[in-house]
């Protein structure tokens, strides 16, 4: 008898837990930490709703206010502890909507604050003058969030917010690390070089210098072309499509330039269609992208290809750049 009542003393369950930090913020992970002596299941309880029967959890209070957290052992009334915690208000702040960033893509930032009383909030957004690594598309700078987008690769890319909270001004800074990415390029040449522009959807890089496109431009020509086994030559498309000067074929259709624009047509000549009115010196086809490029006197522009029978396109030309006097376009995947 004596024994087993030493037994009995021994297997005495102890439930006792502790937390960090001590006195936490709103948005703020908590650590529970298990004291217990013993026990195979737990059931967390946390004050707000929300539960978990990990053994040590961690936790994050959306609100600030006071809690009673309570851990029970072993599914057992008897075998309980409860503590009180208090989550203080958050600290203003903003937040993105992704965790890794890369040049082009946009990108949501919106600012976090604690504000049950309903005071007068102003917010002020900045980035530093005269830099150009990144292009705002929000329509104020002085609202809850900011929408951008990088243009450049950066280690450290900062975004400043000012958040005035009745009459406290908090200043806050945070740098992002912006990667590059792998794109098309857009290779052009007039009369003082070879350019380069990288595409990202809508939107495209600098034009800049590229002696690296040089190659690709020599090989540039669209007076010849083998399409689905056959050998298109633009002496004889002559007699087809009158001042002809260079073609394209994709998609069962021609792309061509003459004298007097830029024209589609399915390649017997039917449903000609003209996409530019103005002279057209150059043109490429993107078939990965599915665009088409060409030049005029004062810039280059671009539209996706034609995908109707009769060639009516529903989207307007764009411009990618103020490139003057363009020869040769090409496109380098």
């Amino acid at each position: 008898m004596t024994l087993c009542c030493a037994l009995i003393a021994c297997t005495k369950i102890d439930v006792d837990f502790s937390f960090s930090p001590e006195a936490p913020r709103a948005g703020q992970a908590v650590t529970f930490s298990n004291l217990s002596n013993g026990g195979e299941d737990w059931a967390w309880t946390f004050g707000d709703g929300g539960t978990s029967t990990v053994k040590s959890p961690s936790y994050t209070y959306k609100n600030p206010g006071t809690y009673m957290v309570t851990l029970k052992v072993d599914g057992k009334s008897s075998l309980t502890s409860t503590k009180q915690i208090t989550v203080y208000d958050t600290i203003p702040t903003f937040v993105a909507n992704d965790s890794t960033f890369e040049i082009f893509r946009d990108y949501t930032f919106t600012a976090n604050v604690y504000n049950p009383y309903s005071y007068t909030v102003e917010y002020q957004w900045t980035l530093p003058l005269n830099t150009q690594y990144a292009e705002v598309t929000s329509s104020s700078m002085e609202g809850t969030s900011l929408t951008l987008y990088f243009t450049q690769a950066m280690t450290e890319a900062p975004i400043w917010l000012d958040i005035i909270l009745n009459g406290d001004t908090t200043h806050i800074k945070k740098t992002f690390l912006v990667a590059d990415r792998e794109t098309n390029s857009v290779l052009f040449r007039n009369s003082e070089g070879d350019y380069r522009q990288r595409i990202f959807g809508q939107r495209a890089e600098t034009v800049h210098p590229d002696q690296t496109a040089a190659s690709l431009l020599d090989a540039v020509q669209d007076t010849a072309q083998t399409y689905n086994g056959k050998d298109f030559r633009l002496s004889e498309l002559k007699s087809l499509f009158p001042n002809l000067l260079g073609f394209k074929i994709a998609n069962r259709k021609i792309y061509y330039r003459t004298t007097d624009g830029l024209w589609v047509a399915l390649l017997d000549g039917a449903n000609r269609v003209q996409i530019e009115s103005e002279a057209c010196p150059a043109m490429t086809i993107d078939l990965e992208d599915n665009r088409i490029y060409w030049a005029v006197d004062d810039e280059v522009r671009y539209m996706p290809l034609i995908g109707s029978d009769n060639n009516q396109f529903v989207t307007e030309p764009k411009v990618i750049n103020s490139l003057q006097g363009v020869t040769k376009i090409a496109v380098d995947n």
